[in-house]
């Protein structure tokens, strides 16, 4: 079984309710599987796991959250060529071009990316979405 690291960061509190449902559906499967917070991981030790799921809502004109990680996915990014990525996050207004956007940086970088648009939550997370982002680490794990 491979080790996972399920990588967010959060303001909210609706990706991280995705990150925890993601990293039950990883270990659910039997896999090794860390649930961190950005600021508590460098990307270095990131690079340690076989495969990183990384979680960041859509921040002002659909960008990544820029002080904490934005930073840390720029140092990782260059870095992820033929490692299996899983990208994430929730949104509240907007389409999607923040996931579209780092879908794109993702697979520039040589990323083996599972799930090819990412998995975007509107708002908060229901019942629904929660089972979905479960499924997806279920997915990710025996990807």
């Amino acid at each position: 079984m491979s080790k996972v690291a399920v990588i967010y960061w959060s303001q909210t509190g609706n990706t991280q309710q995705m990150a925890q449902a993601i990293a039950d559906g990883v270990a659910g499967t039997g896999a090794e599987c860390d649930l961190l917070e950005v600021s508590a991981v460098t990307p270095q030790q990131a690079l340690e796991y076989e495969k990183l799921a990384l979680g960041c809502p859509a921040m002002g004109a659909e960008n990544l959250e820029e002080s904490e990680f934005e930073p840390f996915f720029t140092q990782l990014e260059g870095q992820l060529g033929g490692r299996k990525v899983a990208l994430f996050g929730s949104y509240g207004w907007g389409d999607g071009q923040w996931m579209r956007d780092w879908v794109e940086r993702t697979q520039s970088a040589g990323a083996n990316l599972f799930e090819e648009e990412g998995l975007m939550v509107n708002e908060t997370p229901d019942g629904d979405a929660l089972e979905q982002c479960r499924t997806f680490g279920q997915g990710f794990a025996a990807y």
